[in-house]
């Protein structure tokens, strides 16, 4: 297998028979997928979504795919394909189209709906295209063939690109669920022509290579639901994906047959379920749907809240549920369903909504304790099942972490894919397929962009660092004014420390050494304020350390009188 290097070098020049497969996320983390293709000059991207920030980076609302590698040739896009409608698949086609406006963009209906409102919203008109199973294109040098697979939102496709250097099958996100609710299975018929026609590179799902067997269905969840419903005494909030139209199709019907009225909670559930309905992948049982403000006035066991914040973003509903800073609010003997999986990374933030609403009163139902939630990505029965329907040439593990990609190459491995046509690779690897032999080929920049407010890459890593120090170790201000020409420190040292359980008076034992340090220094012929400045977060950086166990960020200013 070909692992990814740290110091891999920059790609040479594609060969005219060769295809080339970047990805600029996706690859060593569950999020922010993106992937582009090069032949002959042209560019084609699958998929462009966005990454959640995890604890340890403070004060980022998103992180983006880096562009850089694309950006100076925005024009060699031919289009944007996207697999289906999560926010890790679509959330940065928004920033992506402030390079280029008019790239076209395909997609099935419900995917360019939820893409076309989140565009509303950035104010940007997209050129969309709606594409379903079995259609064809050519977009430039691609030729693009649509799968539908199943997944845990509707209309997921996945594309089969035919170039002159090969086959791309790239399945997006999926799973082979036989009893799906809206009846749309793989198409593992479709699979089984490619394989005969010959697959080049699979780029397959990973994230769970691990798991071993076959994912539960999703028709099992109902009755799981029904149960938690029919025991359910007052209010019932139920937390999800906001685009996860069947788990949100499944409340709605075990509140129908329960005799309880549904209402909508967040922006983007309340947008993204009013899509589906409008397009006919929600059926609403008739009067169950009412809005926030009227559930406030029915009895507590006649209402079912249907909440964003499954994965313990703090500014989501539930988590302000939790904290007790929401409209609705969550007491003794209401009952609250997390309906989704543990994102990696978000396992503390989950928790800790969790223990808030327990401490509230409420009882709390999650995949940990009853089966109300089923995965949207195939188990390791399932991928099995598509290499040997399949039979690729080479394969590209896609969509997870490290442990997934690696898990995902082995199984292909087993399978009779020759280990050195199975190519690991991460974010910013380069990957060619030419000859029929895909291989690692060098690697590119490719590091996390922070959106932050209405700022896009402006905050770096070393930002970062400075707010875990400010949150985690304190922050500490020491003043003083010097004069040169005497050599005497005239004013100060003067320290402000915050975010620390010492008290100011705590740095009065420092004072002295400070004073010291500074007028040697100046005796020793320093005169430039920065050098003094230095000399001042030494003193004190080594002090604080020994005496106080910290490493806190110190600012010392020394002004020259």
């Amino acid at each position: 297998m070909s692992h990814p290097h740290p110091e891999l070098p920059l790609p040479p020049e594609l060969p005219a028979n060769g295809l080339r497969i970047v990805a600029l996320g996706g690859l060593g983390e569950v999020g922010r997928n993106m992937a582009v293709l090069e032949h002959r000059g042209r560019l084609l991207i699958i998929d462009c979504g966005v990454l959640f920030p995890e604890d340890h980076q403070p004060g980022v609302d998103l992180i983006l795919p880096d562009f850089d590698y694309i950006a100076d040739r925005m024009d060699d896009v031919e289009a944007i394909v996207l697999t289906h409608g999560h926010e890790d698949h679509i959330g940065a086609v928004p920033y992506l189209l402030r390079l280029r406006r008019d790239i076209p963009i395909y997609g099935s209906r419900l995917t360019l709906a939820f893409i076309e409102a989140k565009l509303k919203e950035h104010r940007i008109k997209p050129v969309t295209h709606v594409v379903a199973e079995g259609d064809t294109v050519q977009l430039g040098e691609f030729g693009c063939e649509f799968v539908a697979v199943n997944h845990s939102i509707p209309d997921a496709l996945a594309v089969a690109v035919t170039t002159a250097a090969g086959t791309v099958l790239h399945t997006g996100d999926f799973k082979m669920d036989q009893l799906p609710l809206d009846g749309r299975v793989t198409d593992l018929r479709a699979f089984a022509r490619l394989g005969e026609k010959g697959v080049d590179l699979f780029m397959v799902d990973s994230t769970n290579a691990e798991v071993p067997g076959f994912v539960t269905n999703e028709a099992d969840i109902g009755p799981v639901l029904d149960n938690v419903f029919a025991q359910a005494e007052k209010r019932i909030v139920v937390a999800s994906f906001s685009s996860h139209v069947h788990r949100v199709q499944q409340v709605l019907n075990a509140a129908h047959a329960h005799g309880r009225k549904v209402a909508f909670v967040g922006r983007s559930m309340v947008r993204n379920m009013g899509i589906a309905a409008e397009l006919g992948y929600l059926d609403v049982p008739p009067g169950v749907l009412i809005e926030l403000k009227q559930a406030t006035n029915l009895p507590d066991d006649q209402v079912v809240y249907m909440s964003t914040g499954s994965q313990g973003e703090p500014m989501a509903a539930l988590s302000r549920m939790a904290n007790g800073d929401h409209q609705v609010n969550v007491g003794h003997g209401d009952t609250v369903i997390l309906a989704s999986s543990l994102i990696p990374g978000n396992e503390n933030s989950v928790f800790r909504v969790i223990n808030g609403l327990t401490r509230l009163g409420a009882r709390v139902v999650h995949s940990g304790n009853a089966k109300v939630h089923v995965s949207g990505h195939a188990s390791a029965g399932e991928l099995l099942y598509c290499y040997n329907i399949l039979r690729p040439k080479n394969v590209m593990p896609v969509h997870g972490e490290v442990r997934h990609l690696v898990a995902n190459a082995a199984l292909a491995v087993k399978t009779g894919v020759p280990a050195d046509h199975v190519v690991l690779a991460e974010d910013g690897v380069v990957v060619d397929l030419v000859d029929g032999q895909a291989s690692v080929v060098g690697a590119v920049p490719c590091g996390y962009v922070f959106v932050d407010g209405s700022s896009v890459g402006e905050v770096t890593e070393s930002e970062l660092k400075d707010r875990r120090t400010l949150g985690e170790e304190g922050f500490v201000s020491v003043f003083a004014v010097v004069d040169t020409a005497t050599g005497k420190v005239l004013a100060g040292p003067q320290i402000l420390a915050r975010g620390m359980a010492e008290d100011d008076a705590v740095f009065e034992e420092i004072m002295p050494d400070v004073v010291q340090a500074l007028e040697e220094s100046i005796a020793g012929g320093a005169t430039d304020t920065y050098q003094m400045q230095q000399i001042m977060r030494r003193v004190i950086g080594r002090w604080v350390n020994r005496r106080l166990r910290r490493r806190p960020m110190i600012v010392p200013v020394v002004v020259e009188a």
